[in-house]
Formats: C-alpha cells, structure tokens, sequence
C-alpha cells in the first residue's frame, strides 16, 4: 500500500490539525488545573482566556424579576457582572419577551432632522436616547425614507480636522 498518495492532498481539516501539532498547540493543556474559583458572585468558571460567571437559580429569578419591573439588559448586566447577551439568554429560557429599544414619540421631528442633516441613525440614537433599529422603526414609520447603509467617506472636512 502506497501511504504517499493517501496522504499527499489531505483536506483543510487534517492540514490544520497537522500544522497546529507541528506548533505545539497539542504539546500542553491550556486548561486551568487548579480548582474552581469562587467570589461573591458565585462560582466562576475558567476556560481558554475568558471567565465566566454562573448566575445561581435564585439569581436568575432576581433577573426576571428585576427585568420585569423596567430594569434594562445593561443595567442588569452591570448588576449582576455578566454580559448583556447573558441576561438576554437567560431571560429568553425563562420565556420573557425581550423588549426592543425604546424611542420617545416626542422627539419624532428631532430625530427627523438630525437624521435628514446627514446623521447616521447611530448618532441620532445617541443625540435622542435610543437605539439605532429603535430610531430607524420610528422614522420610517413617519414616511422619512431610510439611506442605504454605510458611508462614502468621513464628514469631516479639512478644515473641522485642524480644528478651523
């Protein structure tokens, strides 16, 4: 049995495999191997670079909770040190609607003519207080029409950047 044609056009799985074992990658674990830490939030989980903090049930009931009475995701997130997304997560297992972004009413003609002077809907959302989709809903439902996405090049001309 001839080996070099079996293995002379290996496929992108096996070329990876076999050029992270030429660089040692395989060589040592990357695991901690001391024990699990703890802090006041509870029991913290170490993998490859990022910790991760384990909300406790009676925790994720305070979320619910919390969430329900008008907190935000960032707000819980800050709260209970996790990421917005892990808040989000959790919430949706306990089958909570997740709000969308919020956007006064009374601010529409605001938000139209920052929009309508060449803003992005990111820095309407900042100038107004809500989010971009938020802001985005609220004016095409007001019959603005929307600019397609991205931009051309920068705003900013030379003389603004020198500071004239």
């Amino acid at each position: 049995m001839d080996l070099r044609r079996e293995f002379e056009n290996p496929c992108p799985h096996l070329k990876t495999l076999s050029l992270r074992r030429s660089r040692g990658f395989y060589d040592h674990d990357q695991r901690s191997s001391g024990p699990t830490v703890s802090d006041s939030r509870g029991r913290v989980v170490r993998s490859l670079r990022m910790a991760q903090t384990l909300l406790r049930p009676e925790q994720v009931d305070d979320l619910v909770a919390q969430y329900r009475e008008g907190a935000t995701l960032v707000e819980l997130a800050s709260v209970f040190g996790v990421n917005r997304r892990t808040v989000a997560t959790h919430l949706t297992r306990r089958e909570v609607t997740i709000r969308r972004g919020r956007f006064d009413p009374s601010r529409i003609h605001e938000a139209a003519d920052l929009y309508l002077s060449g803003l992005t809907l990111v820095e309407v959302g900042v100038k107004v207080g809500a989010g971009p989709q938020a802001v985005r809903r609220a004016l095409a439902s007001h019959g603005v029409v929307i600019r397609p996405g991205g931009r051309s090049g920068s705003r900013i001309t030379a003389p603004t950047a020198v500071g004239g």
